[in-house]
């Protein structure tokens, strides 16, 4: 009893070990075997709730409760179980699959890849030699201006905001 009081505080640990010691007192006593059970399935220990349950069905095979609720709700969740754990496998192995595959090769030295990146530098070193200004009015036109190095593209600035 103490037991079941123990697991509807959800005090799962202290409730087994009420049981374990309520079969230690009576090993013939197939309610503290259910009880057990019960709490064993509460810890998620479905193995040894399982056990516990055909002990219970042992002592007394007659009783329909353990037969009909306990016993056949810990095979359900033992079976979802195993399909997780499955599942789970396959999908590590899945990974490692992935893992092991080698990486291809990529030339990094060849004709196409340094003509790309000769074109990108070039295009870059054009936009930083053309310095190109936004200017922005206060009433919202905006306006991009392209400076030279010998006169810079400077508009009064009472009435402009700068941004680079």
């Amino acid at each position: 009893m103490k037991s079941q009081v123990l697991m509807s505080l959800h005090e799962m640990f202290p409730a087994v070990h009420a049981a374990e010691m309520a079969i230690q007192r009576n090993p013939r006593s197939w309610d503290a075997w259910q009880t057990l059970g019960r709490a064993q399935l509460g810890l998620g220990e479905i193995a040894l709730a399982i056990r516990s349950f055909q002990v219970s069905l042992h002592i007394f095979p007659m009783n329909p409760e353990v037969w009909k609720e306990d016993l056949s709700w810990a095979r359900k969740l033992y079976e979802q179980q195993k399909a997780t754990k499955t599942e789970a496998m396959h999908t590590l192995a899945k990974v490692k699959e992935h893992a092991q595959e080698s990486i291809p090769d990529y030339d990094f030295e060849s004709d196409e890849v340094v003509a790309v990146c000769a074109a990108i530098a070039e295009k870059e070193k054009a936009l930083s030699e053309a310095k190109t200004v936004v200017i922005v009015s206060a009433s919202g036109t905006v306006e991009t201006v392209t400076e030279k190095e010998d006169c810079p593209a400077t508009p009064d600035e009472t009435l402009y905001i700068r941004a680079r």
